[in-house]
């Protein structure tokens, strides 16, 4: 299928689509499974997919209504995008009352078939919860959402890349982690830190620090094979806690691009974002930990060092 961009479904916050080939240049050329404990919009394992790197998937996220619309979108395409094309169609002339509405029987029902539908409509493709856990987020007043055919496209697309092949599930990280084998690769993307391990309106739940390292102390002890990002800096300014240097990690550190609040203010900042490689993992990729410059192929800065 080539090295273009990976189909999807929908936009999603934090989704790693755009740097995934980067992301896939420091995972093995071939992979017995490729397991996302906080899978989002699966931009990783369908970038994985279209270049046939991997046999087997296993996509879990806590938010169960959105790992069962990543299940029915691979394993009933068709249903998928006829239920989307008769939402999509139910907006008449107020589809601002039409988009309240569905979230509000989406929230009655948790109905996941209904979430593909807020995605595609609400601001900034970012999902939103209050207190009791419902979908609050705002719709979009200046679009209508993807069009029903180029819905059906990007759902068959991801069908064929996944089908057959993937394991859904919508349990705690650390229970995915428990049960990650010597033949997978693990990536992981939790929530960002700041937020993390606190009641956030932009997560459906947090992880916090301690418990997040527990459960990497737990892949090196039995020697798994993982990836993680989890925190960087815009220009100058650091978010997020390094991880600790106990866990014996190799830092990547990935441009990400100008960032967008900066771009609002007329400032230069770009993103950086990290990538920890376990040792397993930096030492089959052939990453020896010494520190080196290089640029990818749109000529982005790229630095190592090791933090163990």
């Amino acid at each position: 299928m080539g090295a273009s961009a990976a189909p999807q479904p929908f936009q999603y916050q934090g989704s790693k689509r755009l740097l995934a080939p980067r992301i896939l240049d420091y995972l093995p050329v071939r992979m017995h499974r490729l397991v996302e404990p906080f899978a989002g919009s699966a931009a990783l394992s369908l970038a994985c997919a279209r270049r046939a790197r991997s046999d087997e998937y296993w996509l879990n996220d806590v938010n169960r209504p959105l790992t069962d619309l990543l299940s029915l979108i691979v394993d009933t395409p068709e249903e998928m995008s006829d239920f989307y094309r008769s939402v999509w169609r139910g907006r008449a002339a107020d589809h601002v009352r039409h988009y309240y509405s569905v979230r509000d029987q989406f929230n009655r029902t948790h109905d996941p078939r209904l979430l593909l539908y807020l995605l595609a409509r609400c601001v900034k493709s970012s999902v939103r919860y209050n207190s009791d856990g419902d979908f609050n987020q705002s719709p979009d007043k200046r679009r209508l959402g993807t069009h029903p055919a180029k819905m059906r496209d990007n759902i068959t697309s991801v069908s064929l890349l996944l089908r057959g092949r993937t394991t859904f599930t919508s349990v705690d990280f650390l229970d995915v982690l428990s049960s990650a084998g010597t033949g997978d690769v693990v990536y992981l993307d939790p929530p960002y830190q700041g937020v993390s391990g606190t009641r956030d309106h932009r997560y459906a739940s947090g992880v916090t620090f301690d418990r997040f390292c527990s459960g990497l102390s737990g892949l090196n002890d039995r020697g798994i094979r993982f990836a993680v990002s989890y925190d960087g800096r815009v220009g100058d300014t650091p978010y997020g806690r390094l991880l600790p240097k106990s866990l014996n990690l190799v830092l990547m550190q990935i441009e990400a691009g100008r960032s967008s609040q900066a771009t609002l203010l007329g400032r230069n900042a770009v993103t950086i974002e990290s990538l920890y490689l376990s040792q397993p993992l930096a030492e089959e990729v052939g990453v020896d930990g010494g520190a080196f410059l290089a640029r990818n192929p749109v000529d982005q800065l790229q630095l190592t060092e090791v933090i163990g």
